[in-house]
């Protein structure tokens, strides 16, 4: 697919408020259908005919969740798993500074490759890396309120 030199995708901006009032309609629509594979049927602009679109139950779930962080106004990006990561990109979805990821890197944390003298993160590899932190992140915070709770 080619896109316009002017045309600016929407990971790099904010949704507009018709594109926010869209999502929310159409994740309202999809949260309606009821449980196992949801049909849609688009209109085609050129045939003027309806065309039927079957989504399953995993792929209507990653379309609400898409829909709802549009909904939100958030800027979104998708990264394919298989995808060779810069260290900004990768500290850009991590939320931490370029330093600290490739101190991160140089631990051994995450795995890594070198292409030349720069280094490349699978998305795989990092993601699994942010579950693993999240966890422990989790699991820290409900042992925290569980000593809180004590204390009470």
């Amino acid at each position: 697919m080619t896109v316009p030199a002017f045309a600016k995708e929407i990971g790099h901006r904010l949704p507009s408020i018709d594109e926010r009032a869209s999502a929310n309609h159409l994740r309202q629509i999809l949260a309606a259908q009821t449980a196992g594979e949801t049909r849609l049927r688009v209109l085609d602009e050129t045939s003027r005919r309806p065309t039927e679109i079957t989504l399953t139950p995993g792929v209507s779930s990653l379309l609400m969740e898409l829909l709802r962080h549009i909904g939100r106004g958030d800027a979104v990006t998708l990264v394919p798993i298989g995808q060779m990561l810069t260290t900004q990109q990768a500290a850009d979805i991590l939320n931490v500074s370029r330093p600290f990821l490739i101190s991160l890197l140089d631990k051994g944390a995450i795995p890594h490759d070198l292409v030349g003298r720069h280094r490349r993160i699978k998305a795989e590899d990092l993601f699994e890396y942010k579950r693993q932190r999240d966890a422990r992140r989790s699991e820290a915070l409900a042992e925290l309120a569980a000593h809180d709770a004590e204390l009470l």
